[in-house]
Formats: structure tokens, C-alpha cells, sequence
């Protein structure tokens, strides 16, 4: 995958097939250390201490159809390669967090990509999960919650074109009035 929101995408879609019906996802920008963080976290099935040991291996799924996974491995590959890490957590019955960092300068580093449309893709595509968006540069934080959004729409769907336009643009704008200003 040649950008993070892809990683992040397949990361999520992971908390979905497990049952989640919520995920955050938080993006930390931190340019005085260096550092990019991003965490996903779902309160799906979980996993127990042996799986979540070996999730990282691609010769390990949790999947019927085919006998590798590669999303976490190559995130994995990818922060270990920008002076990071990826971090599992996760507990039978309680849910999974997914915690990677890469060094923000890295030349390696791949870009964080269209955020905006993944997100939004993940909000319209799976209106039952609730999700929590974070991003956070310095002392500035945007956040966009989908239970906030349902809550004040009450019956109107988040696929009406109007709602998705609403939602791709709080987004983009609240990302974007806090891009990097350390």
C-alpha cells in the first residue's frame, strides 16, 4: 500500500469483520518528536494473548478464504522501516488496538493520503459502526463523531448525497484548519 489511510482502511475493515460496532481511529502529528502515531482500537471479538502474539506474521489469519494476511505485516514493515513500531493489544471479548508510530521526518516514510475520502468511505459504508475520528497536531485536535452525526439526523441515512458532501467536508476542513503549525 503506498499510503497510511490505506492501512488505516484495511485496519478498520479487520474491527469490522471481528463485530465491532465501534472504532476509533486517532492520528497524532507530533513534529517537535518526531513522531506520527496512529491508533485503531475496535470493541469487537478480540483476540487471545497466542493470536495477537502472531497477527504480525502473514502467514497468519484469522480468515476462512485464504491463507495469508498481509495488512498488518506490511504496516508493520512499514513503520519498523521509518524508525517505528506497530503495537497489538488485544482481549477475548473485549476488543483490539492497533498502535503504530513511524519517525514523521523519515524519507521512507509514506505520505498519510486522502484521509478525508477514507474516512467518509468508512462512516456511509458501514452506518451501523459507530466511528471516532482524531486527529491531533500540537495543542490542536479535530474530531468528528458518527453517533454525534446519526444522533442529529435521526432517520435521514448517511448515504444521501447531501449528508456524504456534509461529512467528506467537515473532514477535509478540520483537518485542514489544523495542519502541521508547530
Amino acid at each position: 500500500m503506498k499510503e497510511i489511510s490505506l492501512h488505516i482502511l484495511d485496519i478498520a475493515e479487520n474491527g469490522i469483520t471481528a463485530g465491532a460496532d465501534r472504532i476509533s481511529i486517532n492520528i497524532v502529528e507530533n513534529i517537535k518528536k518526531d513522531r506520527l502515531t496512529i491508533k485503531v482500537s475496535d470493541n469487537g471479538c478480540g483476540m487471545d494473548g497466542k493470536t495477537a502474539a502472531v497477527i504480525s506474521d502473514p502467514f497468519v489469519t484469522t480468515r476462512k478464504t485464504r491463507r495469508v494476511g498481509l495488512g498488518i505485516p506490511f504496516f508493520k514493515a512499514a513503520a519498523e522501516a521509518c524508525d517505528g513500531f506497530l503495537k497489538i493489544t488485544s482481549a477475548k471479548g473485549k476488543g483490539t488496538s492497533i498502535h503504530v508510530e513511524f519517525q514523521h521526518s523519515h524519507i521512507d516514510r509514506m505520505p498519510l493520503g486522502n484521509i478525508e475520502d477514507t474516512l467518509t468511505q468508512l462512516m456511509i459504508g458501514y452506518p451501523e459502526i459507530d466511528w471516532l475520528f482524531i486527529y491531533k497536531t500540537g495543542n490542536d485536535q479535530f474530531e468528528i463523531d458518527s453517533k454525534d452525526i446519526k444522533s442529529i439526523l435521526g432517520n435521514i441515512p448517511l448515504s444521501e448525497p447531501g449528508v456524504i458532501n456534509y461529512i467528506r467536508e467537515q473532514i477535509r476542513t478540520g483537518i485542514g484548519n489544523i495542519r502541521i503549525t508547530e
